[in-house]
């Protein structure tokens, strides 16, 4: 797939660093729009707020309003962390039997189960579960958040009325599932150009051709007015259930009043010296304390020296995480839809927060009244019953997110990434960088990564020394891959690092929208 790239081309991003706040997303007019929060006074979770909003107006298609996922929030007044989890679960009136296997091997999508007959547990109303999106937002906000919820909205909604623009990378975004897209009216008629071929770009009309989110912005309107009642229980949510039910989902007011964000525990890894914390329950976070607990009982070495170990400790972990847990693994080259971002504020409060709709445009359907791209959770469900994570109306979702917060030799640092199963390889070996060989972002973010979501199959970047692929050779079938712009062989990370005096951020160096943003001088 990628013997025509060039081999001698090189990609490498500022990382910037202040002594002010720092958001590090996945979009870049996200992080500007939590930048100028902190700018403008507000907490590290106020600045969560409006980036994670922005986010779902530009990256529509990695996460939403009608998505899920998780977040860890670090407090510095009382040098606590705190786990909050919003993900998604299947809807009450979910009905198995409208699943029934095909018959043709498996799935078509990011997990390798038996395929389901038209594939409805990934396209469509029937694969919609329940979100929590909102919720978990409100829920932080209302905790720690110090202006007020509509203001924080506000970017998001301004960007939905200009809507967004199409570039080359959203272009080639859309034109990868416009198949996908062109089953559904309402999503074919907001993504494609005259309902079947994807939109364009080209440098002559990229400053007009927009997409037309008013109804996006309308649905945000609402919930900076009424805040997350409004879906989960309000007229917003039973609009959205409607539509759903509409086209043939199971979806209710009742599922959305019911499936409400909650604060738990975080999972606490100690590691050599230092002390990790990452989600607790049906996440990555499991996965990524086996795998540390695997690297603590070996001398590392060298970074080069490290990849061995990193390989046995991954492959360690996945293989207690398929086990115990009812995750049968996921396809390699599939993309997942997620996006991260992480924030640090002056006072050094920390959130690295992971959302999602699961798949490239989830569902690839539209709400129509809400203009909200809807999710497609109960893909990840194995749709054979009798499995640990077999489906069943009611049941919350398995999630890859991995969102985890460090702290070690006097720095405390916030990671996380999209990227479906290849998350957990990337938080893993980044936290390492930091902590066992002292890296700063820069040079953590640009060191060459392993990824092991793929079973047997070590994937391993290209960049590596010869004799680094070779001791991995020994342990593993080695596949070498270039890191490139789309799709993405490897997670794409975002992180946020203190220093106390300086504070930095970063994202993956191929991620074309991904940036740091500095929080402003000035009030």
């Amino acid at each position: 797939m990628s013997d025509a790239l060039s081999r001698t081309m090189e990609i490498r991003k500022h990382v910037v660093e202040t002594d002010r706040g720092v958001v590090a997303s996945q979009h870049r007019q996200a992080a500007e729009a939590g930048a100028e929060v902190l700018r403008a006074g507000g907490d590290a979770v106020d600045a969560a707020v409006a980036c994670a909003f922005v986010c779902g107006v530009l990256e529509p298609w990695m996460s939403g309003p009608a998505g899920g996922g998780a977040a860890m929030h670090w407090r510095a007044d009382t040098g606590e962390a705190h786990a909050l989890n919003f993900g998604m679960q299947a809807p009450a009136k979910l009905r198995v039997e409208d699943f029934p296997l095909s018959g043709e091997g498996a799935a078509s999508d990011l997990f390798p189960w038996e395929r389901v007959v038209e594939d409805r547990n990934i396209f469509g109303a029937k694969a919609v579960a329940v979100p929590a999106m909102v919720d978990g937002l409100e829920a932080a906000h209302k905790r720690w958040g110090k202006l007020p919820w509509g203001e924080l909205l506000a970017p998001a909604i301004a960007h939905a009325r200009r809507g967004m623009g199409i570039d080359w990378y959203a272009s080639l975004i859309i034109a990868g599932a416009a198949r996908d897209l062109a089953r559904d009216a309402d999503a074919a008629a907001m993504f494609l150009d005259e309902g079947q071929w994807p939109r364009a770009f080209s440098w002559t009309n990229a400053a007009e051709d927009r997409i037309d989110q008013g109804r996006m912005a309308d649905s945000l309107d609402i919930l900076a007015r009424e805040g997350a009642a409004a879906l989960h229980g309000g007229d917003l949510g039973a609009a959205m259930a409607a539509d759903i039910q509409g086209k043939g989902g199971y979806l209710t007011r009742e599922d959305l009043a019911a499936n409400r964000a909650q604060f738990h525990a975080p999972l606490a890894v100690p590691y050599r010296d230092a002390q990790l914390y990452a989600m607790p329950g049906l996440t990555a976070g499991p996965t990524m304390a086996s795998a540390f607990a695997h690297l603590a009982a070996q001398d590392l070495g060298s970074v080069d020296a490290a990849y061995p170990a990193y390989a046995k400790a991954l492959r360690a972990a996945y293989a207690e995480r398929i086990s115990s847990m009812g995750d049968d693994g996921e396809s390699p080259g599939a993309p997942g839809c997620t996006t991260h971002f992480s924030v640090v504020d002056r006072d050094g409060n920390m959130v690295s927060n992971t959302q999602t709709l699961l798949s490239i445009f989830g569902a690839r359907m539209v709400s129509e009244s809400t203009g909200l791209l809807m999710n497609n959770g109960i893909m990840w469900f194995d749709p054979e019953q009798g499995k640990p994570n077999s489906l069943g109306a009611g049941k919350r979702c398995l999630m890859n997110v991995c969102p985890m917060l460090g702290q070690a030799d006097g720095k405390r640092f916030a990671l996380g990434a999209s990227g479906g199963r290849k998350i957990v390889s990337a938080v893993t070996q980044l936290a390492s960088f930091i902590v066992d060989f002292d890296m700063d972002l820069p040079a953590a973010f640009h060191q060459p990564r392993l990824d092991l979501s793929g079973g047997d199959q070590i994937l391993a970047d290209a960049a590596l020394a010869p004799g680094v692929i070779a001791k991995l050779e020994q342990i593993a079938p080695v596949s070498e891959v270039f890191r490139s712009l789309l799709p993405y062989p490897f997670a794409c990370p975002a992180g946020v690092l203190d220093t106390g005096a300086k504070r930095s951020g970063a994202t993956e160096i191929m991620s074309a929208w991904g940036d740091a943003v500095a929080e402003p001088a000035g009030a």
